[in-house]
């Protein structure tokens, strides 16, 4: 009935707005969703018995117990990759993709950076998340005496044994000849999912791999989505605020 009796031009334009603000609402979800991707929940929610480094993420996370579990293993189901392509990878290395896998696994805080791609295992991926420096530096300090062939490990494997190997072109290296410093080894490993940063996570502006207690994330999330232009709450209460006006 108001927008009957409101003058014709302003009717218009409320109306306008009312199309648009259900798909800002959408930006909402982007603080506190999933990846359509091949292990992910479609929501998240509690998961009481996250295995291991994966517990951080208990209180809400898109990812089961059983992802969880699967991620702490070599060769694990979840996506058959062999870490061990270049000789046994380090304990100390190896903890830092594991806790690389809970965080893809399991973050529900990625909205801000979830990109829509077209392939068979997923249908969305993360892309410049921005990493803390710690987290980035350390990935790098401790992986620094192992040995790979490769810089971008999302392509390029001969997987004709079912997990992967190195292609015939490619020879193991010591990581720091693949990879000459932390930025290039965070950046180009899983196809730039990460952006190398200095910004440490007393900064409240960087995205946060190992965390204790309450996930500082969320927060991170929400700082990034509100500067994208015509996205975050802001808009949407915005747009609320007009509508209320122009109708009223």
């Amino acid at each position: 009935m108001e927008l009957q009796s409101a003058p014709p031009a302003r009717a218009l334009l409320a109306l306008a707005l009312l199309i648009a603000l259900p798909s800002c609402c959408l930006c909402l979800d982007k603080l506190n969703m999933c990846m359509d991707a091949k292990h992910h929940k479609t929501e998240p929610g509690p998961e009481g018995e996250l295995y291991k480094q994966c517990a951080p993420w208990r209180e809400n996370a898109c990812c089961t117990a059983n992802t969880t579990a699967e991620a702490h293993e070599d060769n694990s189901y979840l996506y058959n990759f062999n870490w061990n392509h270049c000789g046994v990878m380090s304990e100390q290395c190896k903890s830092h993709f594991i806790q690389d896998t809970c965080f893809y696994e399991c973050s529900p805080h990625l909205g801000p950076w979830i990109q829509q791609v077209d392939s068979s295992w997923r249908k969305e991926r993360i892309l410049d998340v921005p990493l803390c420096l710690e987290d980035c530096e350390g990935w790098y300090k401790d992986c620094k005496d192992d040995f790979t062939c490769k810089d971008n490990w999302h392509i390029g494997w001969d997987w004709s044994s079912g997990v992967n190997y190195c292609p015939k072109y490619a020879h193991c290296r010591k990581w720091t000849e693949v990879f000459p410093d932390a930025k290039s080894m965070c950046e180009k490993i899983w196809s730039n999912s990460y952006k190398y940063t200095t910004l440490t996570k007393d900064s409240g502006r960087c995205m946060q791999m190992w965390f204790t207690g309450l996930n500082p994330n969320k927060k991170v999330a929400e700082y990034y989505l509100n500067r994208a232009p015509g996205t975050g709450t802001g808009l949407t209460l915005s747009l609320a605020a007009v509508l209320s006006t122009l109708l009223h």
